[in-house]
């Protein structure tokens, strides 16, 4: 099968970056990569041409190392706050993934960030604060502090409400004991009346 040098001028997955020179099947080279504008074919022409092209990918790579230093620098310093849903005994319904906490960096901070950025050994099971690991480029890594907390807190038990609870119950007691008291001293004294009058 004949194969054909060609000049990557965009990123391809599975065969290289841009400004790459690999070495393709001539057929995949004429009916694909060249047409679609992918890549050109090694030429003297292109040659030079590959010169513009490796300044032009240089320029953006260090554009984007620049934005992406910037970017981990405010997000190590922000707390991102994710509410959840929980049960009664405040055990959580589901998880927080990587795709929720890049959905929360978009509606709370405006971020847009590729959930693949976010680095999770496993998805979130527990409230609390979590350190989550932002792969943001090759040379790039920070901490973001992820806040989970429930949407629908338990209620709160009043200071004491224990023992309030107990004191109710003695006194509910009490009072029958009370009513109780009350209701033999009218018999007891009656019995004796009886007796006299015999």
């Amino acid at each position: 099968m004949a194969k054909l040098d060609v000049i990557l001028i965009q990123n391809v997955v599975g065969l290289g970056a841009e400004t790459d020179q690999i070495k393709v099947a001539a057929g995949y080279a004429r009916n694909y990569l060249i047409p679609q504008g992918l890549a050109i074919s090694m030429s003297q022409g292109n040659k030079r041409r590959l010169e513009v092209l490796r300044q032009r990918r240089s320029d953006r790579e260090a554009h984007e190392l620049n934005a992406m230093s910037e970017l981990g620098k405010s997000l190590g310093k922000v707390t991102l706050t994710i509410a959840v849903k929980t049960g009664d005994d405040g055990k959580m319904f589901g998880s927080v993934t990587s795709g929720s906490i890049a959905d929360a960096l978009k509606t709370q901070l405006d971020v847009a960030l590729d959930k693949k950025k976010i680095h999770l050994e496993r998805p979130i099971h527990t409230l609390g604060e979590h350190e989550i690991e932002l792969r943001l480029h090759a040379e790039v890594r920070t901490t973001l502090k992820v806040v989970v907390k429930s949407s629908n807190p338990p209620p709160e038990v009043p200071v004491g409400g224990a023992d309030d609870k107990k004191d109710g119950v003695r006194e509910k007691r009490s009072t029958r004991n009370q009513i109780n008291k009350k209701d033999e001293a009218p018999a007891a004294e009656a019995k004796p009346a009886k007796a006299s009058k015999k």
